[in-house]
């Protein structure tokens, strides 16, 4: 039995009767017309079926069957016999005014989604970048809702004058929130006045930042602020590397080379190395008292971020800090200076299960979106590629 609706479900127009098809240098064009039906006035509302005249109008569509895809669209404009007026017929798949359809449009917002120049995407979709661009502007993001949990960072995006911009995430549902235009305290301040829930948030996780601390002290008045655990590491690590730099000066040179590439065997953690990287350890570590100190305050470190609770990190923390000012290590001063600064911070950390890895991971994405467009120097459309990027 003949299916007499193929071609509909084929193409996938509602009310698109196909006259022809043709395949012209590897594209797809497809003539037709949409069935006749009554129309209103646009002027007076009279229904009327009355055709005027006929034009051709050239539609793009999604590609078909790996080929670029055109639709001619026979359309007929109407003529009103109660005030004259001349409009033409409505189309379900093509907006006014539009030269493609519009599931074409949705096919191109879509593709936002993945990390990808709009140059690919026009490429992808037979369309130029600047058309991709005039699209996508029409995508907009209004102010998020705060939620209990909230975690902030910055990222060198370069959009709009602006080196820095901020950006604010929820760590526990793995959400992006927000993208602000920079970091400065007075703008942060004025955009977190506006939100009447602000007095909710519980927590804040974050980096050892002066600044956000601040501004976080001053716009949720309530919330405990957490340090991120990678930051907080990552100054001991880096204490460490300023020890070995200064001793590996001391050293001929094929030994200080030996010093430089065994920069990430001093950093790993002791259970996770092999017997094999154990002797080289011990060869690095004999080589040099202060690199011994040094590394055993790292892996010391490492097991104090392993306490279960508050009060065992609380004693732990400090018997690590009375520890190291008895190395003598000046590389370590800035440090143990931070910390002490940061102590209520640190401690909570182990009270809460939050941090700024999710954060982190979305600065990378938005590394390789900046990498692949060549930079986004408009702050709105970089805005919105980076909350559309994020998005389920």
């Amino acid at each position: 039995m003949l299916y007499k609706d193929c071609i509909e479900e084929l193409t996938g127009l509602e009310d698109f009767i196909v006259t022809d098809v043709k395949n012209v240098y590897g594209e797809i064009h497809i003539y037709g017309r949409m069935a006749k039906r009554i129309h209103g006035c646009p002027r007076c509302g009279t229904k009327t079926s009355n055709v005027h005249d006929y034009r051709e109008q050239i539609v793009k569509d999604v590609s078909g069957f790996g080929q670029r895809t055109y639709l001619h669209l026979r359309k007929r404009r109407h003529v009103c016999p109660n005030c004259k007026k001349r409009f033409y017929e409505t189309t379900n798949f093509l907006s006014r005014y539009q030269r493609m359809t519009k599931r074409l449009i949705c096919s191109i917002l879509e593709e936002f989604h993945t990390v990808q120049s709009m140059k690919q995407i026009g490429k992808r979709c037979n369309i130029s970048a600047s058309t991709v661009a005039r699209v996508f502007d029409f995508v907009a993001y209004g102010t998020p809702v705060l939620p209990k949990v909230l975690s902030i960072d910055e990222f060198r995006g370069n959009a709009e004058g602006e080196k820095y911009q901020c950006i604010l995430t929820d760590p526990k549902d793995k959400r992006v929130l927000d993208i602000l235009p920079n970091r400065k305290a007075e703008d942060l301040y004025r955009y977190f006045s506006g939100f009447p829930e602000r007095k909710d948030v519980c927590y804040v996780s974050m980096d050892m930042s002066t600044l956000f601390r601040s501004v976080v002290k001053r716009s949720f008045p309530r919330a405990k602020i957490v340090v991120d655990r990678f930051h907080l590491v990552r100054n001991v690590c880096w204490a460490l590397e300023r020890v070995r730099k200064e001793e590996q000066k001391k050293f001929g040179p094929d030994r200080r080379k030996y010093f430089k590439r065994s920069k990430a065997l001093l950093l790993k953690h002791y259970e996770a190395l092999t017997e094999e990287q154990m002797q080289q350890l011990a060869l690095l570590l004999s080589a040099s008292e202060r690199i011994r100190r040094a590394y055993f305050a790292l892996q010391d470190f490492y097991q104090l971020m392993e306490e279960p609770d508050r009060y065992h990190a609380k004693r732990h923390l400090a018997a690590w800090l009375m520890r190291v000012e008895s190395y003598d290590l000046p590389e370590f001063h800035a440090c143990t200076v931070s910390i002490r600064d940061w102590l209520e911070e640190i401690l909570n950390t182990f009270d809460v299960p939050y941090s700024n890895g999710f954060t982190e991971g979305t600065n990378n994405k938005i590394k390789v979106l900046k990498r692949v467009s060549y930079g986004v120097r408009n702050f709105s459309r970089f805005r919105s590629r980076i909350l559309t990027m994020m998005s389920d």
